[in-house]
């Protein structure tokens, strides 16, 4: 069995999920944002571990969806600030995608190649398919890629290094 498809938005969501961390963390808040804009390439073969997934995020396409916690409900201004850091953060200006290219797929795993700012890490990705889903998450690690985590109000509000990355995808039929 070979399959090749495509997959993006209209077939599931990808989300980022980020915590805080410093002596003002009660001010700020978690934050879920979802990337509207993406794409992923499947090459389904028989073994599965023949199997390969390219995925691409546009950077500009990140959208903050919700904000909890923090003194205040999340705002507008909240919004557009927050996604205004967020492309200065990751320079979208020069780095407008963030990659993942699989280099082995398992039965509860795919490994592979993610860049982020140009910098490519290897990650590990836990995944599961079951009717006609595949579902997974996870975690990256800022500093990892060089990338140094928001902050405010003198760093004592930051943005904690860790950010859950989970996905929950229809496949074609």
């Amino acid at each position: 069995m070979e399959e090749n498809f495509q997959l993006g938005p209209d077939d599931g969501r990808l989300l980022l999920r980020t915590g805080r961390s410093g002596l003002g963390r009660r001010a700020g808040h978690d934050l879920t944002i979802e990337a509207t804009r993406w794409s992923a390439v499947v090459e389904a073969r028989e073994p599965l571990s023949a199997s390969s997934v390219e995925v691409t995020v546009e950077v500009d396409a990140l959208e903050v969806r919700e904000g909890t916690g923090g003194a205040m409900p999340l705002s507008g201004n909240d919004r557009a600030e927050i996604r205004k850091n967020l492309r200065k953060t990751l320079d979208s200006g020069r780095h407008p995608r963030i990659t993942f290219v699989s280099t082995g797929i398992g039965d509860d795993a795919v490994e592979g190649d993610l860049t982020i700012m140009g910098r490519t890490k290897p990650v590990r990705i836990g995944a599961a398919l079951e009717d006609g889903r595949v579902r997974g998450s996870v975690t990256v690690t800022q500093t990892r890629w060089g990338i140094k985590p928001y902050s405010a109000f003198f760093g004592a509000l930051r943005l904690a290094d860790d950010v859950e990355v989970e996905f929950d995808l229809k496949l074609p039929a």
